[in-house]
């Protein structure tokens, strides 16, 4: 298994940045890693995914839903061919600080499967500045509209 951890802390209360996070029909104007994202985020639901990590290969998935709790935590399971070969968690932990007037937000993934040795130097590089440059880029979206 492998782990990619980033975090960011957003001048704005979980609910805000939720509401941005969980509006996949405007990560056009905005995420440059997930740069279109197709579905709702309901436990359950398939999503297709079109990501564009910087350096790196455009791709499209198409990961289940495990979890969605407003304000809390958005979390699914993307798999290539079939489960065991190249799986990825990726989480969105939002966590209230100063009494809920700010965020972290905890922007994770966790990969399994036997190509994850193979593919570990570009999750470290391409997949983590594309985390970063979305936790970024979320963070001024957010802030953006919680100042009008």
């Amino acid at each position: 298994m492998k782990e990619l951890y980033t975090e960011v802390e957003v001048d704005a209360p979980p609910s805000r940045v939720w509401a941005v996070l969980s509006n996949f029909a405007q990560y056009t104007e905005w995420n440059p890693f997930i740069q279109k994202a197709e579905g709702e985020p309901l436990e359950g639901t398939q999503l297709t995914i079109h990501l564009f990590p910087p350096g790196g290969k455009p791709m499209v998935f198409k990961p289940t839903v495990l979890k969605a709790v407003a304000d809390t935590e958005l979390r699914w399971l993307g798999r290539f061919l079939f489960p065991g070969v190249f799986d990825g968690e990726h989480i969105f932990a939002l966590e209230s600080l100063d009494s809920g007037k700010r965020t972290k937000l905890v922007h994770k993934e966790k990969f399994r499967g036997i190509l994850v040795p193979l593919l570990a130097g570009s999750l470290d590089t391409h997949t983590r500045r594309g985390f970063e440059a979305m936790n970024q880029a979320l963070k001024k979206r957010v802030e953006q509209t919680e100042r009008r």
